[in-house]
């Protein structure tokens, strides 16, 4: 490729802000900006997309306060905010889900999330759950750091600087696509891209020193597009899935779906030069034309342009390869079937809008975790036919069949990591040692049935959705409320937690906006 005539590009760590955390404000406003070149209305984080870099190390206790500053009618000015992969074990009502864990936030409000994150350590991320609103913006990456991590000796650098974001972006707002979305304009990476025909804006640099091994921590903030990751010339092992540790394994390229993060440990083992960092989008425009899709290794020393590099690539991930690096068995009996729960979710899709065993999810006026408080049976928690009752200490099987229109999907289950003892396109079982992760592809053909396994363990009301989020906002989604007596018991939502429901509703009634 002939080197392209660009606008002077600047190291990541010369623009970036700095990481927050793990006590911090986070004021959710509207912005006017051009990650691409292309200026659109954005719903942004303390002023910038994609948020702000929160870490924390392992045990720590998180303060992370909400704050409500949107003011322009034209996109959604309430929002919750949900912190994707940590379990929220006795605090369920800080997970962020509107109408499932909280009323939504309105303007000129506060909310203070508090919680801790005993025993959890690894890649994470951080986003709107109200209908579409993180498509428009609000979405960044979380970080906690292990300082005892266990496979600390295969990387030398694991900082700020190394953090990936892969996003889709969109010249129109989210309220303007149409039913089921409408294929997005640009990659971003780390917040930098290049659209089809647009301007030659600045990409993203990742500098590296030669001889060194990095700890990439690779994260997909999309709302839609999958991309296929490579970095030209180099290889890296992946060590971490969705927070859980794995066995390391080389690879060259994998597919990265909505919500799903990799650690992956990279070499600087190659000439110093300009590398392409390429991320292959499922439906936005293909290829690598003047950096479409692109971002830049580059080495300390080489010079400021564009690289030359060629993709060459044999070593792409498969799913079912990986195995964590403890408690690696699947719970339950070793056998299809053999959990103490055994649940299909049978999707279809229909009009534009997605069913679950022949139920659209709908939001409910009244939160599932304040129905509970407020002392609902589980038989009687709305959405009706949408809300799965689970008994405690369960082993949990349930199996998603493929061939769904509009695919792949990927399944993320709130409080938990689960066993995916059959993968898509898979059709062998594996309860020895599968892989564990939150987030999982059910995958495109109709002989699919992607098959997870996990123990109810945390009581509390989990959603299980689609993480496209278009898909989610046309009734791709589930709750499962787990140990619903106990609840209760354990979840102590604080005062301004209670106080959430009453100014949303009268916001609401002013204003005329629905769940």
């Amino acid at each position: 490729m002939a080197p392209l005539h660009l606008f002077p590009l600047f190291s990541l760590a010369m623009v970036a802000k700095a990481a927050i955390g793990p006590s911090a404000t986070l004021t959710v406003g509207n912005a006017h900006l051009s990650p691409d070149g292309y200026s659109r209305l954005t719903t942004v984080v303390n002023g910038q997309f994609p948020g702000p870099l929160i870490t924390g190390k392992m045990g720590d206790s998180f303060s992370l306060n909400v704050v409500d500053d949107l003011s322009d009618p034209a996109l959604d000015t309430v929002t919750s905010i949900h912190w994707h992969g940590l379990f929220q074990h006795t605090t369920n009502h800080a997970d962020g889900v509107a109408f499932v864990t909280q009323c939504p936030l309105i303007p000129k409000e506060s909310f203070l999330h508090q919680f801790s994150v005993p025993g959890q350590a690894g890649t994470f991320w951080y986003h709107s759950h109200y209908k579409t609103q993180y498509c428009d913006g609000l979405r960044g990456p979380l970080v906690i750091y292990d300082p005892y991590d266990p496979q600390a000796h295969l990387y030398d650098v694991d900082n700020e600087d190394t953090v990936i974001t892969l996003a889709d972006w969109y010249h129109y707002l989210s309220n303007q696509a149409p039913p089921g979305g409408q294929s997005p304009n640009t990659t971003l990476i780390n917040g930098h891209g290049r659209y089809a025909g647009g301007p030659l804006t600045d990409l993203a640099i990742v500098n590296v020193y030669a001889g060194k091994r990095y700890r990439f921590r690779l994260i997909s903030i999309s709302c839609d597009t999958y991309f296929t990751f490579s970095i030209d010339n180099h290889k890296f092992s992946v060590i971490e899935v969705d927070g859980t540790a794995h066995q390391p394994l080389l690879i060259d390229s994998l597919d990265i779906l909505a919500a799903q993060r990799y650690s992956l440990v990279m070499a600087a083992d190659q000439p110093v030069d300009n590398y392409w960092i390429r991320a292959a989008p499922s439906n936005i425009a293909p290829g690598f034309v003047n950096g479409t899709n692109s971002a830049i290794l580059r080495y300390a020393g080489a010079n400021a342009s564009d690289p030359t590099s060629t993709s060459t690539l044999s070593q792409k991930l498969s799913e079912q390869d990986l195995h964590p690096l403890t408690n690696a068995a699947a719970p339950g009996d070793p056998t299809p079937g053999g959990a103490d729960i055994n649940i299909e979710l049978d999707v279809t899709l229909a009009n534009f809008v997605f069913a679950i065993n022949g139920v659209p999810y709908s939001s409910p006026e009244i939160p599932v975790l304040l129905q509970i408080l407020n002392g609902a049976p589980a038989a009687s928690l709305m959405p009706n036919g949408s809300v799965y009752s689970l008994a405690p200490n369960k082993t949990v099987e349930i199996v998603i069949p493929g061939g769904v229109s509009a695919g792949p999907h990927p399944i993320h289950l709130h409080g938990h990591v689960f066993s995916v003892v059959r993968s898509a396109g898979n059709s062998t079982y594996n309860y020895v040692n599968p892989p564990q992760r939150d987030v999982v592809s059910i995958g495109t053909l109709p002989t699919d049935r992607t098959t997870i396994r996990f123990t109810t363990d945390n009581p509390g009301p989990w959603f299980l959705h689609c993480h496209i989020d278009w898909h989610l906002n046309t009734g791709f989604a589930v709750v499962m409320a787990e140990d619903v007596p106990d609840v209760g018991n354990l979840d102590k939502p604080p005062a301004d937690w209670r106080a959430l429901c009453p100014a949303y509703d009268q916001y609401a009634n002013a204003t005329g906006i629905s769940p």
